[in-house]
């Protein structure tokens, strides 16, 4: 007899269950059927299903539910990715809830088989949710994208890009988590609007004792890597300072003053100071104008003066070589409290006032990244990017609605080199 009510939690795993062991959704490669392939964009193995899932494994399964009926040889592939950062804080998470050592203590090896016990317990939540959205993929030839057929397979693809120039290491400015210890994608990086200063600081005028030039600054613990102060060249109000030297303050090395077009006349003061090493825009003025770039925070971002130690010198009034030693290791922030009282005290703090911007922070991390310069494996993201955007241009991708066009062209147009490195164990 019916039950009076349909209830879907009875009666679907069941009927899922038997499409399944009949082999429903599997493909055939020795079938002369034409085929039809769908690659399940892995979701993350740290979590659940969410709504934008739902709505993209709805849209595949239909595609591939219609072209099997078609007679098409159906392929859905289904799999999980690693989500390297994420797994590893949930991994550190439940370890501390345990009352666990954190990772270091453990070593990398231990935690790594911890990692992989943590996958095997929690892998299947996703699985399980796709099986319960009714979504018709072939199973038996599920993958995870750590599993030795794949890593196999990264390896081959790495070392072909390689060898074509379409991957390559470089140099660079990279967006850098104190936190997590690892660089991350712009993907990862989230603006947070921050309440905070800015500071308006005097830099004396080499040989010029009576002159100085101030530059406006929310971050005056980057001063300590400044390598030059840059006005625009049209600006008149420093027209005969262009090819002088500054004495940077606390650290008493002199800069060049240099005249670049990323300075803004109609912002701050007008000067900016360039620290390379330590902002995106400061790192392309640096490589204009061929200037050193030193770094002067970690990895945990903690002051580290060992790149600029032999380029302190005392400057009476300006300088101290001794402050900046003080310095060596202190938190970021708590050398920014301690340069703003050591610059008033110098008297070359000519203003404070406040000021609200929006702030780079590490979307897991939860901190503020720091530019980091260091050498790490980038993906020529211009030339791959060449074929995407003839596609579109010749009408063989097409967007609807057709504006969207705009918005795939200013990101291919204005691609950056792509760090696919990551500092993960």
């Amino acid at each position: 007899m019916l039950d009076k009510t349909y209830d879907p939690a009875e009666i679907e795993p069941r009927l899922y269950a038997g499409w399944e062991s009949s082999g429903a959704f599997a493909c055939d490669p020795l079938s002369s059927a034409e085929p039809f392939t769908i690659m399940i964009p892995p979701p993350n193995v740290t979590g659940s299903l969410h709504m934008g899932h739902a709505l993209t494994f709805t849209v595949q399964d239909v595609l591939i539910r219609w072209r099997r009926m078609q007679g098409r040889d159906t392929l859905w592939q289904p799999g999980t990715d690693h989500a390297g950062i994420a797994t590893q804080m949930v991994v550190e998470r439940v370890l501390a809830e345990q009352g666990n050592v954190d990772r270091r203590a453990m070593g990398r090896e231990a935690f790594i088989d911890r990692v992989w016990q943590w996958k095997a317990e929690s892998g299947g939540t996703i699985t399980r949710q796709l099986r319960r959205l009714g979504a018709s993929l072939d199973w038996p030839r599920e993958r995870f994208t750590m599993d030795a057929g794949l890593s196999r397979a990264v390896r081959e693809v790495f070392v072909t890009l390689y060898r074509q120039g379409l991957i390559y290491r470089d140099r660079r400015l990279v967006n850098w988590d104190p936190k997590l210890q690892t660089a991350i994608s712009d993907l990862e990086v989230e603006n947070q609007e921050v309440r905070t200063s800015l500071w308006h600081i005097r830099y004396p005028i080499a040989d010029e004792p009576t002159r100085s030039i101030i530059v406006a600054t929310t971050r005056p613990e980057t001063m300590l890597g400044d390598t030059a102060v840059a006005v625009h060249p049209k600006d008149t109000r420093y027209s005969d300072l262009v090819g002088k030297c500054a004495v940077l303050p606390l650290v008493g090395r002199r800069i060049p003053i240099v005249a670049d077009e990323y300075s803004d006349p109609e912002k701050g003061t007008g000067a900016v100071k360039i620290t390379p090493a330590h902002d995106f825009n400061d790192f392309e003025v640096g490589r204009r104008h061929n200037l050193p770039m030193p770094t002067i925070l970690d990895r945990e971002a903690r002051v580290s003066i060992a790149e600029i130690d032999d380029a302190l010198a005392s400057v009476n009034g300006v300088a101290d070589p001794g402050f900046v030693r003080s310095l060596d290791g202190k938190d970021r922030f708590a050398a920014r409290r301690a340069i703003v009282a050591e610059l008033q005290r110098l008297e070359l703090l000519e203003k404070s006032e406040q000021h609200v911007h929006h702030v780079p922070h590490g979307d897991r991390g939860g901190v503020p990244i720091e530019p980091r310069l260091t050498t790490q494996w980038y993906a020529n993201a211009e030339v791959l990017a060449k074929p995407a955007i003839e596609a579109v241009e010749t009408g063989k991708t097409q967007f609807v609605p057709k504006q969207w066009e705009n918005t795939f062209f200013a990101w291919m147009r204005d691609i950056q080199p792509w760090c696919i490195s990551r500092q993960l164990w």
